[in-house]
């Protein structure tokens, strides 16, 4: 028995609604891509780290420098009550990302984590947007 089998298997029940959970709450680069690529961005991206510089630099097209530290009642509902947020830091190396969900989550706010981040999306080959 390897490594990898040794411990069983879920459910499929089981397994359906821990995907589903983690999908609720995570998008992907490609996910994100395919969405701006379309015209069909039904959501609001938010780069959440780094300075203003930096973000002039290299972001996600159509992305809007919002760190997590300023995102406040008052600022949030700079947008509609339903708006879905997806918000992306650095990478896998940076928890800014998750911070902001957090944060998001706590006002209320439909929210979803880009998985991979900057780091993702340049492992993709994907262009990015200066200012």
């Amino acid at each position: 028995m390897s490594v990898v089998s040794d411990i069983p298997t879920a459910a499929p029940q089981d397994a359906i609604a821990h995907f589903q959970r983690r999908l609720s709450v995570e998008t992907d680069c490609d996910d994100v891509h395919s969405a701006i690529k379309s015209n069909e961005t039904d959501f609001v991206l938010l780069h959440v780290v780094g300075t203003p510089e930096a973000f002039a630099r290299r972001h996600l097209p159509g992305a809007v420098h919002l760190p997590h530290r300023l995102m406040t009642a008052e600022r949030m509902n700079e947008w509609p009550e339903s708006t879905l947020f997806v918000v992306y830091c650095a990478g896998p190396h940076c928890n800014g990302a998750d911070r902001a969900a957090l944060k998001l989550a706590q006002l209320g706010k439909p929210v979803k984590l880009m998985i991979g981040g900057l780091m993702g999306w340049e492992d993709e080959g994907l262009a990015f947007a200066s200012s």
